[in-house]
């Protein structure tokens, strides 16, 4: 099962990679450029072969490769100066433009239609805002169980045991775990009365609750469970997966601005717990695949389709928003921008990428062994 988890996250990253870079070729040929080569993975070359005639144009290798990654697009005369037939080089500024955001506006079409699919079968409920047309929606909401009481706990003192579905604290009604989080927040240090059912049976007791917690503890003392609610749609389906996609982008944007500004505080251990990179993700998706099926992994696919679409229109020097900026940059200061130039800043960005990448994935594994 290990394995079928690790390949399946690898296919996941790979597909959306690909589509990515399908945007980029496709685009491309469309505003005259010559596409070379269209890679899935990077190099080394394991196969390769010439397609005759394809989307991409004619005549264009199509090669797999040895490191499963990613993929890429390779086009004739890339570097910004170049300006033969057929250069991306002598593309217009606005040819250009929409060259390099073909790849994010790919990775967001595939977002919005990843969200539209599950809509129609059940989209898990991850905001609490989360975007739906009243009159055509459903939403499902399973019941929270305990999955967990910690022994010599205000839980277990009241007799609270594992697989009991809380429904009230005092006179609140909890049906998610935040939910239970707040409410005994707020009575924390009191003896309140907690309503759980048992075997169908809805019973009362009362509990004290702590006063203060240590880490991985609560004023409860319980672990619980509890699948995600879900919204189905039927004719507002496109609607909804347009919608969810521009929301979980807000909170994209919203999050980088948060590890931004731990990162400017010197917060680097709390920067490092709220990202994560390719290890990250297939740590992820191995206990999706165990426990919760499809639906979550489809959830976390689309979510990281948007994430790379996010990621890529940002002005870091060796992504498309980058490289856009560079170019955006050089116009507006009318310097010519010369193929050693363009090298270096983004040999300088591409390499500060990687020591990220290291970093990331040094934090991915210490949070995979704790």
């Amino acid at each position: 099962m290990l394995v079928v988890g690790i390949l399946t996250g690898l296919i996941i990253l790979v597909l959306l990679v690909v589509i990515h870079e399908l945007g980029h070729g496709i685009v491309a040929r469309r505003n005259g450029v010559v596409v070379e080569e269209f890679g899935v993975g990077f190099p080394p070359r394991a196969w390769g072969k010439k397609v005759k005639q394809s989307v991409l144009g004619r005549n264009v290798l199509v090669s797999l490769n040895w490191l499963p990654l990613g993929g890429f697009v390779k086009l004739q005369g890339e570097h910004d100066s170049a300006s033969a037939k057929g250069d991306y080089g002598a593309a217009t500024y606005w040819q250009k433009t929409k060259i390099l955001l073909a790849g994010v506006v790919m990775n967001w079409l595939a977002a919005i239609l990843i969200f539209t699919i599950l809509a129609l079968v059940g989209l898990p409920k991850i905001l609490p805002n989360q975007f739906s047309v009243p009159i055509d929606t459903v939403t499902s909401v399973e019941p929270l169980k305990l999955a967990e009481v910690e022994k010599g706990s205000p839980a277990q003192k009241a007799g609270l045991k594992v697989g009991d579905e809380v429904l009230l604290i005092g006179n609140r009604d909890v049906q998610s775990a935040s939910e239970l989080s707040e409410a005994t927040k707020t009575n924390r240090g009191k003896t309140t009365t907690i309503t759980f059912s048992r075997d169908n049976q809805e019973r009362t007791v009362p509990v004290t609750l702590r006063d203060e917690t240590k880490a991985g503890q609560g004023y409860l003392g319980v672990g619980t469970s509890q699948r995600l609610s879900e919204i189905r749609a039927t004719w507002s389906a496109p609607i909804v997966g347009f919608m969810t996609t521009l929301q979980l982008t807000g909170e994209t944007f919203k999050a980088l601005g948060t590890l931004v500004t731990d990162v400017s505080q010197g917060d680097v251990q709390t920067a490092s717990e709220k990202v994560s990179g390719p290890v990250g993700i297939l740590g992820v998706i191995f206990p999706q695949m165990q426990q919760a099926g499809w639906k979550p992994l489809l959830l976390l696919t689309g979510v990281i389709s948007l994430s790379l679409a996010v990621m890529n229109v940002l002005p870091i020097p060796a992504l498309d928003g980058g490289r856009w900026f560079t170019m955006t940059a050089f116009k507006l200061l009318r310097k010519p921008l010369t193929k050693e130039r363009e090298e270096k800043i983004q040999t300088v960005g591409f390499l500060l990428l990687m020591g990220l990448v290291v970093l990331v994935t040094v934090a991915d594994v210490s949070k995979i062994i704790r």
